[in-house]
């Protein structure tokens, strides 16, 4: 041990050094990064800029690049404000909330960039009686959407619950364009970019009290979300409002769920617990779920035995352009200041710490990462009991930059915005491999059209720089414009015309597969109409998702034949045309010795005749 205790008073005081005589001293193999940069870039300061970054604290990268967020408390009023700050660390603060005309007051929510330009967010309390929704300009012009009105409010007609209020959590953009979000008392709301709002009701279950996070829309459409009721629960919502506790907390699993789940490319929920876990210390966990609430902690934390791995973590996960998870603990790290570390875990759980915070830093951060175009992660810290104004911090882990879409799927012909920098030598957009058209708005925001000949797959952006990819898929929706024919029997080839029909892999007549089908162009497919088809619809399938023609395809049915004798018809026939099924004896339609050229030729049906395929049509 003495020497032990030599060795460490050689080591430079640095984070990584301080770690190494931890773990010889205690035995413990906590695994160190360090191919990474931590850097603190702006302290604030709380009576000009506002302090106390609380969860959820979420941040918002804009437009024009710089990152935007919320503080809640500090300022001229102490009831916290709006701020922006470069990548750099500059921070200006476009508003300071002052409790007057409606507008709320304690923002802890953070904000959530809309496509029309504006950041929107909520205040714990304020506004009419129990908080706020807002939007914000980037240069701090403020309107409030709505007022909570708490146990006074409108209720939902279902279940006669109020609109809800003390929102902790800012509201997300949902894919058709609304904001949906959650409030702490237990209930969900949609509201519009003008202040229309509707509280989403669910007559069995509702949103179980203690949501303080944002939501996120995963990939079946619904939002999913975490509270702290009971030890905990992940629950979802539909968009219009269809509410289910998909997974309740066991104290061995962790407990306290303060901060967001988000969706890995895994297809499963990722999250932490603050308290609880399967260790005898109960410092949370992390864990993940499956849409359905199939929950499996994969780290415990553990302040007794690991306490340089930190624990206590009350922010969310980040899923980075790796693929790793990165977050944050309040606690733990370095064992005289307690202050909370940085880590990154794989999805087989290897657990990484990336930076320790030390007594005299902003540190046990609470806030989720945002990872931003420039390939660095970024998030707010606090300070040791809250006793100064906290820091901005960025940490360089080595990934590249890239670019954001405002949006994950489209049609051909929808805008789609992107976030990222270097944009003003664009020279190329595509959308998979279809070249997109496109304007450069800024160095860092441009607006594409998704192209006709769009595939799914990354969005990828050339500047006189480089290629940036996007990191996330962009799912191109096909259309079907027209088809031809309309009409025909088995075995007639159909000219399907669309856009983004480049990856169809399914074609269907009325609900029946085509077994045969030519992808001819991104706007072209030809379809065999099948054996067993019916009338109906015609649709394809692609990755992007599915599309329907408004017309029905009418499958001419002739299963049997007429018996022709001379160029005459020789005997009664039947058919089914379109569905319509044309009786035997039909002398209006098939008359004996008629000439073939001058009728419309219905042939025998064998389920109904007997056909000896020479002479006659028999009943």
């Amino acid at each position: 041990m003495t020497n032990l205790i030599l060795m460490a008073s050689s080591l430079t005081r640095n984070a990584t050094g301080l770690m190494v005589v931890l773990v010889l001293l205690f035995g413990i193999s906590a695994t160190i990064s360090t191919a990474q940069t931590y850097t603190d870039l702006h302290d604030f300061n709380c009576s000009k800029e506002g302090c106390n970054p609380q969860f959820p604290a979420q941040l918002a990268q804009g437009r024009d690049g710089n990152l935007y967020g919320t503080m809640p408390k500090g300022g001229t009023f102490n009831f916290g404000t709006f701020f922006k700050a470069t990548t750099g660390g500059i921070v200006s603060v476009p508003y300071t909330f002052d409790g007057n005309n409606g507008n709320g007051r304690v923002p802890r929510s953070g904000v959530t960039l809309g496509t029309d330009g504006y950041l929107y967010g909520a205040t714990l309390s304020g506004g009419q009686a129990a908080g706020t929704i807002f939007k914000i300009a980037p240069a701090g012009t403020i309107s409030t959407l709505y007022s909570f009105t708490g146990q006074n409010g409108a209720a939902c007609p279902s279940t006669g619950k109020p609109d809800g209020g003390s929102p902790y959590a800012p509201p997300i953009r949902g894919k058709d364009g609304f904001y949906y979000g959650v409030t702490s008392i237990g209930t969900a709301y949609r509201i519009t970019s003008s202040g229309t709002f509707i509280p989403l009701c669910s007559p069995s279950v509702l949103i179980p009290f203690g949501a303080l996070s944002p939501v996120v829309q995963a990939i079946d459409g619904n939002f999913y979300g975490t509270s702290t009721s009971g030890n905990g629960t992940v629950f979802r919502f539909s968009p219009s409002g269809v509410a289910k506790i998909i997974h309740s907390f066991i104290f061995s699993e962790g407990s306290s769920p303060v901060g967001p789940v988000v969706q890995g490319s895994d297809g499963n929920l990722y999250g932490t617990t603050a308290t609880g876990g399967p260790l005898g210390s109960a410092s949370g966990t992390i864990f993940k779920s499956s849409l359905s609430g199939m929950l499996t902690p994969f780290h415990a934390f553990d302040r007794n035995n690991k306490k340089i791995e930190g624990y206590g973590p009350k922010a969310g996960l980040l899923e980075a352009t790796d693929g790793n998870l990165y977050g944050s603990t309040q606690f733990g790290g370095d064992p005289v200041c307690n202050c909370g570390v940085l880590f990154k875990i794989t999805k087989s759980g290897v657990y990484t710490v990336l930076h320790t915070f030390h007594s005299g830093e902003p540190s046990q951060p609470e806030a989720t990462q945002i990872q931003h175009t420039d390939g660095r992660i970024y998030g707010l810290a606090n300070g040791p009991h809250y006793s100064d104004g906290g820091s901005l911090y960025s940490l360089a882990v080595g990934l590249k930059p890239f670019v954001k879409l405002m949006t994950l799927s489209g049609k051909s012909g929808q805008t789609v915005q992107i976030l990222g920098q270097g944009f003003s030598g664009t020279t190329a957009v595509k959308f998979g491999t279809g070249s997109a058209n496109f304007t450069v708005v800024s160095d860092t925001y441009l607006i594409a059209l998704v192209p006709a000949t769009g595939t799914t797959g990354l969005v990828t952006v050339t500047t006189s720089s480089g290629t940036l990819a996007s990191n996330k898929t962009f799912k191109v929706i096909p259309t079907i414009t027209s088809f031809s024919p309309t009409i025909g029997p088995v075995g007639t080839q159909v000219i399907i015309n669309g856009t983004g029909l480049t990856q169809t892999t399914k074609v269907t007549f009325g609900g029946v597969n085509a077994t045969t089908f030519t992808v001819n162009s991104a706007t072209k497919v030809t379809a065999t109409v099948p054996t067993g088809a019916v009338d109906g619809k015609i649709a394809i399938t692609t990755p992007g998702g599915s599309a329907t023609s408004a017309g029905t395809f009418t499958v001419h049915r002739l299963a049997g034949r007429c018996v022709v004798s001379n160029g005459k018809l020789t005997g009664y026939c039947i058919g089914e045309l379109g569905g319509i099924c044309h009786e035997a004896y039909d002398p209006t339609h098939c008359v004996q010795g008629q000439s073939v050229p001058n009728v419309v030729l219905f042939q025998c049906h064998p389920s109904t005749f007997t056909i000896d395929g020479s002479s006659s049509c028999v009943p």
